[in-house]
């Protein structure tokens, strides 16, 4: 058993990548093109904040949880995982973010073009979603409920409701559409990012805490958690931009400003941006004070989120 929260990542860290390596498709299954693609970037490394969040709510429904418990969440973290790899495909395309580094390397359509990126990145969200409609596998009704809760969160995060409406918004703020361009106060960047970010981290640990048999109060205070953490996750990545090199973050860094895109920073400044980012923390571990669920790892994490360099 790990003792420390750097050991723990390391550990959830490994045991996602072991299983997204096992669950993505592979030649002949699929055209070699697109296999190699969609390991590009699932592998290009990262955090992999989310699918851990979801092991995580999986171990803290209860410390009496037991390693099949855990297990039951494995394929909605890598699902996950997946949607999540594939926004960032379509995120870096010249038509969106038109980014060229991202997590240390060239950007996907850098390297096999934008037509092979698009699909690479379409490729993944199905891949999700197979993988989350075929395991567990079980002819167990109760398992069998979870799962269609589970998938239904998911769903609702990565759709036009959730983490597509705010890259929309996101464009549209940022000039880069056809439709009149938005100006977004306080309130407006916060739906923004409630659902571009914020969604998807809300349905990683809602998921886990759902398919580890969570009472109906601890997946509601674990998504409430979630919400606060995703958006501390968010400031500090405004912060970062500003404050961080390409190097260390590897992605590039100053392009909101120079694009003149809302960010927290450009709408409260640096010291404010900070305040709120600690301001969120708290409200996360108040949620888990509620619920009783501040002894496993998801408090750690939100230090984990709010002290982070990359």
């Amino acid at each position: 058993m790990t003792t420390t929260l750097p050991a723990y990542l390391e550990a959830a860290r490994a045991r996602v990548d072991r299983a997204l390596d096992r669950v993505l498709p592979s030649a002949p299954a699929c055209p070699p093109v697109i296999a190699e693609a969609m390991r590009y970037s699932v592998f290009a490394g990262g955090k992999r904040l989310r699918p851990i969040l979801t092991l995580a709510a999986a171990d803290a429904v209860g410390l009496s949880a037991t390693d099949e418990d855990n297990d039951l969440a494995l394929p909605a973290a890598c699902a996950i995982e997946l949607i999540h790899t594939y926004s960032l495909i379509h995120d870096d395309l010249p038509a969106m973010d038109n980014d060229t580094l991202r997590r240390g390397r060239p950007t996907l359509h850098v390297v096999y073009g934008d037509g092979i990126a698009v699909l690479a990145g379409d490729g993944l969200h199905a891949e999700a979603f197979r993988l989350l409609a075929r395991e567990p596998a079980t002819e167990d009704p109760e398992i069998m409920r979870r799962k269609l809760r589970v998938t239904q969160t998911i769903g609702d995060a990565a759709s036009a409701m959730g983490m597509v409406g705010g890259q929309a918004i996101d464009l549209q703020a940022a000039g880069r559409t056809l439709a009149p361009r938005i100006t977004l106060d306080a309130e407006g960047l916060r739906q923004m990012h409630s659902r571009k970010t914020g969604a998807l981290i809300r349905a990683a640990a809602a998921s886990g805490a759902i398919m580890a048999g969570g009472s109906d109060d601890e997946v509601t205070r674990i998504d409430r958690y979630a919400a606060m953490l995703g958006l501390a996750f968010q400031i500090v990545d405004d912060i970062l931009d500003v404050e961080g090199s390409a190097a260390t973050l590897g992605k590039t860094t100053g392009k909101d400003a120079a694009e003149q895109k809302p960010t927290y920073v450009a709408l409260f400044g640096l010291e404010r941006s900070r305040q709120m980012a600690n301001e969120c923390a708290e409200r996360a571990r108040r949620e888990l004070a509620a619920a009783n669920l501040t002894s496993g790892w998801l408090a750690p994490i939100v230090d984990w989120v709010i002290g982070r360099k990359n």
